[in-house]
């Protein structure tokens, strides 16, 4: 993470990962912002590409970290940039997304969370396309658009070229 102080938002990197269980569906980890008390996001396990540190490298420790688990990512399927605040702070993001084949559904052991990830994660759950959809009528999604994507992901496999998803969910 690069830290702009007075001159900027924050800039970082991030790598995520869209674990797909035997049965199709993702996990996602249910989350928030302490500056915003009651606002529930759920997103992929994923976070900030540390400094020395390529993408794929980074996906496969922040998931351990969030999750307890060590995965073998596939194919680079998603990228997004993105502009939101977090705890009081502008960052300004851009995200790649890996895929992986996560075999059985599992409980994530928290147990490699940081001080802030015990703060705000809340929750996770294994979600179909659908179920994506009906949990956005009353919590956010990150992205936005995860369910559509995930649904094509699911259909159509890795796409050829990586595919733009949208932005921030919150400013």
């Amino acid at each position: 993470m690069v830290e702009t102080g007075d001159m900027g938002p924050t800039v970082r990197r991030a790598s995520r990962v869209l674990a797909v269980s035997d049965l199709g569906r993702v996990l996602m980890l249910r989350g928030g912002d302490p500056a915003r008390p009651g606002t529930h996001i759920w997103h992929t396990p994923g976070g900030g590409v540390e400094a020395g540190e390529d993408d794929r490298t980074a996906a496969v420790r922040e998931f351990l970290e969030e999750t307890g688990r060590t995965i073998e990512i596939g194919a680079l399927v998603w990228d997004r940039l993105l502009d939101f605040s977090f705890n009081f702070e502008q960052i300004h993001q851009y995200e790649l997304f890996f895929v992986a084949a996560v075999g059985a559904e599992f409980e994530p052991d928290s147990g490699g969370h940081n001080e802030i990830e015990q703060q705000y994660l809340t929750g996770h759950g294994w979600f179909t396309p659908d179920e994506l959809r009906a949990v956005g009528e009353h919590d956010l999604l990150a992205p936005p658009d995860i369910a559509e994507r995930l649904e094509e992901l699911l259909r159509d496999g890795p796409p050829g070229d990586v595919v733009r998803v949208r932005g921030a969910v919150l400013p």
